[in-house]
């Protein structure tokens, strides 16, 4: 006991203690005397395919009744665990799927003094009425309605009082328990729990912080300025903390209320392919993708456009990632596994020396091809989803946070159209803007940009060069490395060599300028356009004079190339 109130503090030591007591009310007086032991047991080993029910770990029911029971953090960790189905058996997702922040919401009092003491002012001085029922309560916030003294509806979210200091608290009991749960069982290391308690934390900590919801909600909205179809509430920032967020109220149907939509004559299945679409531009146009949008943050209004909600959860990718994707919905929807499968060696998800990759291909268009050319209606989503995750955990693959983001987003998106009846098909949906991405993805400007990158890697590497060569030399004159040396007319063949290399060079420069004169004479941009006039108006842009150039130096270098060729007698 005494070792654990050194590692946990006395606070750790009470909580850890109420968590025991709720592991014996379950029936599991056991497994919170193991926990509680000083020097845990050696774990005997066990196979991938033995999971968590054979090494006497609770129930997947029992596990969630736990979390509930264990309070907002742990609720939390378990949303977490229950989108990490790289990670944990079915029986156990489905389970911890059920998990919801069905929490007491906070009293008024506690609310007024929370908002009085973020914005520094009385809350009649803030707003011209406030509505003390919260619209929504969570387990890290909760949502009411009210109206500034301009008139604007707006929504305001509150941070709960002291939850901040009380998942610190969670959080150091969760790493002393990941800990103790890896030593236990073999299982809790080939999951990691300890590197999934790290997850949480660095995740839960961004859902407390309203300055980044802010942020992202502002993204959104710069991002879908030109859309007629979604519609982003504005920040209001001059009442925004970090503990309080006042946005701009939308009012409007939640999305799964079907029968209502109909009421307000407004098609169910046009507002489903509003939604694929947006999905489809935040993942191929923007890199920047809302990460949770079920019915209750996504608002259908009454003119038929649709409001996205709650920016607590994001996901990001980098435009190589977002080539990567759209080359993989491409090769998905035009059948092509050849693609598919380069997308995912690019990505280090495919390892020939650790799988088959012969037999994974197989398996890949045998989940895949009965789905094609089928409606939302037509297909399980759950079925989709638990295919994907048997072949993810059968080649023990580890999905990166941002996929499986991405992952949870599809299935939630595809699950919403299904509830509006939508006959469309996602991949169909997102094929142009796939399409489009690549096709963008080889323009001047992003050739430019590589160039860039390259030039930067390659001073990396000459940076490096002096290091690795003093390493070689050392070892050699250590005796730990033998080196042979030949030295046969190099004096010749170096010339030559030089020749050779500087052909290859001119080649590629020739190339290169044949290619970025192409490129940039069609580029649909036009830079620092001026008239003049000669023999008439003409208009001439610095776009076409940099397009024109590069045709000239390759005219140039071709020509010298093609002398020197013939000069040589080596044609």
């Amino acid at each position: 006991m005494n070792l654990l109130k050194g590692v946990l503090g006395i606070k750790g030591l009470r909580r850890f203690g109420s968590i025991t007591r709720v592991l014996i009310r379950h029936g599991y007086g056991d497994l919170a005397a193991r926990l509680s032991r000083k020097a845990p047991r050696k774990p005997t080993p066990q196979r991938p395919g033995d999971f968590l029910l054979r090494v006497g770990f609770p129930s997947p029911e029992r596990v969630r009744l736990i979390l509930e029971e264990l309070g907002p953090s742990f609720i939390k960790l378990g949303q977490l665990m229950s989108v990490r189905a790289d990670m944990f058996p079915p029986e156990y997702i489905e389970e911890l799927r059920k998990l919801q922040d069905r929490v007491a919401p906070i009293p008024f009092p506690d609310v007024r003094l929370a908002v009085e003491t973020a914005l520094d002012h009385p809350l009649e001085t803030i707003f011209a009425e406030f509505t003390p029922e919260p619209l929504a309560a969570a387990s890290v916030a909760q949502v009411h309605r009210a109206i500034l003294f301009n008139g604007d509806q707006v929504a305001v979210k509150v941070i709960r009082p002291g939850i901040a200091k009380r998942i610190r608290e969670d959080i150091r009991v969760m790493h002393y328990l990941a800990e103790k749960i890896e030593n236990l069982f073999e299982i809790g290391r080939i999951i990691g729990m300890v590197n999934l308690v790290k997850e949480f934390e660095r995740t839960i900590f961004k859902e407390l912080d309203m300055f980044i919801e802010a942020g992202a909600i502002e993204k959104f909205r710069r991002r879908f300025s030109d859309s007629e179809e979604i519609y982003i509430p504005a920040v209001h920032w001059a009442y925004t903390t970090r503990s309080v967020l006042v946005m701009e109220f939308i009012a409007g149907i939640k999305m799964d209320q079907v029968d209502e939509i109909r009421a307000n004559h407004i098609d169910p299945k046009e507002i489903a392919l509003i939604g694929l679409r947006s999905f489809s531009r935040q993942l191929m146009e923007f890199g920047y993708f809302h990460a949770d949008p079920h019915p209750g943050n996504t608002i259908v209004k009454y003119n038929g456009t649709v409001g996205l909600v709650d920016f607590g959860i994001t996901g990001h990718l980098e435009e190589a990632m977002m080539l990567r994707i759209a080359n993989l919905f491409l090769g998905f929807a035009e059948h092509d596994y050849d693609m598919v499968m380069d997308v995912l060696w690019d990505l280090g998800l495919v390892d020939e020396e650790r799988m088959n990759l012969a037999d994974f291909r197989a398996d890949l268009v045998e989940i895949s091809e009965p789905f094609y050319g089928r409606s939302l209606q037509t297909v399980s989503v759950r079925d989709v989803y638990d295919q994907v995750m048997q072949l993810i955990l059968k080649y023990r693959i580890r999905l990166p946070r941002n996929l499986l983001l991405l992952l949870k987003t599809f299935i939630q998106t595809e699950g919403l159209g299904k509830i509006l009846g939508s006959d469309a098909s996602l991949l169909e949906v997102t094929r142009p803007y796939a399409k489009k991405l690549i096709q963008r993805g080889y323009e001047a400007r992003k050739i430019l940009n590589k160039l860039g990158r390259d030039a930067r890697t390659m001073r990396r590497y000459m940076e490096q060069t002096p290091k690795y060569v003093h390493d070689i030399l050392k070892q050699a004159a250590e005796g730990r490395t033998r080196v042979e040396m030949r030295h046969d007319s190099a004096e010749g063949f170096q010339r030559r060599l030089d020749k050779w290399v500087n052909r290859i060079t001119v080649s590629f420069v020739l190339s290169a300028s044949i290619l970025a004169g192409a490129l940039v004479l069609n580029s649909p941009e036009k830079i620092m356009v001026f008239t003049f006039d000669l023999f008439g108006l003409q208009v001439v842009s610095l776009t076409s004079i940099l397009g024109v150039t590069g045709y000239v130096i390759a005219t140039a270098l071709g020509v010298w190339l093609i002398l020197s060729i013939f000069r040589s007698g080596r044609l």
